[in-house]
């Protein structure tokens, strides 16, 4: 899946990032990446569940 790519990447990012500020906007992109798959999943959720 792309985003689950994309987050692994941030993440990578994220552990090998010195600068401070750059730290910071990757750490805001991750955050919404994040909350981005736990949208999708609930999406997914709901889908899947039995109605009734």
């Amino acid at each position: 899946m792309m985003l689950e790519q994309h987050i692994e990447e941030l993440r990578a990012e994220l552990r090998n990032c010195c600068d401070r500020k750059e730290h910071e906007e990757i750490k805001a992109q991750l955050k919404e990446a994040l909350a981005e798959l736990d949208e999708w999943l609930d999406t997914v959720a709901q889908e899947v569940r039995p109605k009734g």
